[in-house]
């Protein structure tokens, strides 16, 4: 067999929004790196998150309380020393945005400009007006272009990682297959360590807030690669995203209620009040099914958030990318209500990693959405999730910085063999097998379950698993191929840490299961031993 690789590089990133780009510009003044993007650099989930960055910059607020409500939120599920390790380190890397040159809202020249959100008891969001992963983004994009060490490839698909499965020697990480699409080519990148940073797997659902990327790739990668996935039941649905046909599940910042906007079923009363003494400040999952509760019992198609008792010129200068978004398409929320509906928006479990953001396999990172650190627990905490990206990419590029020396490159590793299979003439199957994936995802497996729906959601996923396996080994890969079968992977591993979980906790509720537990316990799920094509 032909042995050779077409990339060669000290650290090979898949990913690049906050975790990746972090990673690769903590590494680049002492490595080699590489940096993949599925799409354009500024395409990921980094780049719409509105709200901030939670970290304590008020002299009023503590570590200890910013632990406290993550404790709290996550629901008795956290992993206390993952919060401690994250919270102690926030304001460090915050500060390390501020001088690389995000520009955060500020009062004044010694004093920034505090959001408070769900489940926080103080003002701890730092945030850049309404669009604070755009600048987060932007300037990361900005950095990492200018570097020499960094070799960014966009519009290219990882299709699985290279171990010991393929070459035989020692159990590892060796690189990555990789789909470049503009050749359609599928291309070897050798690396002495790889880094797992590609978000999320909301978009398993019908309705989701992020965008088409977030399809679970790195989860179902490290997966088939021999990594244990942890409490992937927990999926968050942001309780308030835009309900109008051309608005493309546009987020509106939880920002919006920390500044006072208010939840309203259609005939214009409260009813947070009714579910949770925060009422519009209580943590997500709590907001998230008390609209989806509301929705169901009147029947209504979505709910409202006003803010329009709000002053206009307010309204304009915290949130101008909300107000010229909805203005555009006829809403003017400084005198009307914003019609809501929750939708997918954040996977709080992930692949198992500890403190240095170290996989199972050796000489395998993950950071980010993708992880699981064990600081978001049963729920994530508002504005703890570019955090968590920041502080892991920080310490996994120590980690590997101390050990780069010690670790070889394997040069020959075995091409990609595609001489056994044919170019597809039905896409078609891909996008039927897609749309029905999303659909009874989120029928079955959404913010509401039973042992029914998961049962039924399960036998499906294991006939599409099939039909997809049989399409994978006889046709090319393609982008869309790639993404479901990532997705299948990922819906499976969702509905079997969920029928695992025998309790209500967090963001999982199940009517057959609604008591907690006295004992919380991570649902830890390790894969099968597998061969791989």
């Amino acid at each position: 067999m032909e042995q050779n690789s077409d990339y060669q590089c000290d650290v090979l990133i898949i990913g690049s929004g906050a975790a990746g780009l972090t990673l690769a510009l903590q590494l680049a003044d002492h490595a080699q790196v590489m940096v993949l993007s599925k799409g354009p650099l500024t395409e990921g989930s980094t780049y719409y998150a509105q709200g901030g960055i939670a970290a304590v910059f008020d002299k009023n607020d503590s570590i200890e309380s910013h632990i406290e409500d993550t404790l709290i939120a996550g629901a008795g599920l956290c992993d206390l020393a993952a919060v401690q390790f994250t919270t102690q380190h926030a304001k460090d890397s915050l500060q390390w945005l501020i001088d690389i040159g995000v520009g955060f809202d500020r009062i004044d020249d010694e004093h920034f400009h505090l959001n408070r959100e769900g489940g926080h008891s103080h003002r701890r969001i730092l945030h850049a007006a309404d669009a604070t992963g755009r600048a987060v983004q932007t300037t990361l994009v900005e950095q990492a272009r200018r570097h020499a060490n960094i070799i960014i490839l966009e519009h290219v698909n990882a299709v699985d990682l290279i171990t010991n499965k393929h070459v035989g020697g020692q159990p590892r990480c060796y690189g990555a297959y990789i789909l470049n699409r503009r050749t359609q080519q599928v291309e070897t990148i050798a690396a002495r360590f790889v880094a797992l940073c590609t978000g999320g797997a909301s978009k398993v659902y019908q309705y989701t807030s992020n965008p088409d990327v977030a399809s679970g790739d790195g989860i179902a990668m490290a997966w088939r690669a021999g990594c244990p996935v942890v409490n992937m039941e927990f999926n968050q649905f942001h309780p308030t995203c835009l309900y109008h046909p051309n608005a493309q599940s546009f987020l509106l910042t939880e920002a919006l209620r920390g500044e006072g906007a208010l939840l309203r079923r259609p005939d214009g009363t409260r009813f947070m009040p009714d579910f949770h003494p925060s009422a519009e400040l209580a943590p997500r999952d709590v907001v998230a099914r008390a609209i989806d509760y509301e929705m169901k019992r009147l029947g209504a198609d979505c709910m409202y958030l006003d803010i329009s008792h709000k002053p206009a010129s307010f309204i304009r200068e915290h949130f101008p990318n909300i107000y010229e978004r909805c203005l555009s398409l006829g809403i003017d929320i400084s005198r009307e209500p914003m019609p809501v509906v929750p939708a997918a928006h954040y996977t709080c479990g992930g692949v198992q990693t500890d403190l240095r953001a170290r996989t199972a396999v050796q000489h395998l990172y993950a950071v980010g959405e993708v992880a699981y650190t064990g600081l978001h627990g049963a729920n994530r905490m508002a504005s703890n999730s570019l955090l968590e990206c920041l502080v892991f990419a920080r310490a996994a590029a120590r980690d590997i910085l101390a050990h780069i020396d010690q670790v070889e490159l394997y040069p020959q590793l075995p091409r990609w063999d595609d001489s056994q299979v044919n170019d597809s003439d039905e896409e078609v199957i891909i996008q039927h097998n897609w749309h029905e994936l999303r659909l009874f995802m989120w029928d079955y497996v959404g913010i509401v379950r039973t042992n029914k729906r998961l049962q039924r959601a399960l036998r499906r996923i294991e006939l599409l698993q099939q039909e997809i396996h049989e399409y994978y080994s006889h046709f090319k890969i393609s982008n869309n191929l790639l993404e479901l079968r990532n997705l299948v992977q990922v819906a499976e591993l969702i509905v079997k840490c969920a029928m695992a979980r025998k309790e209500s906790r967090g963001l999982h509720y199940n009517l057959d299961y609604p008591e907690l537990l006295p004992d919380a316990q991570p649902t830890i799920l390790t894969p099968p031993q597998q061969p791989s094509r």
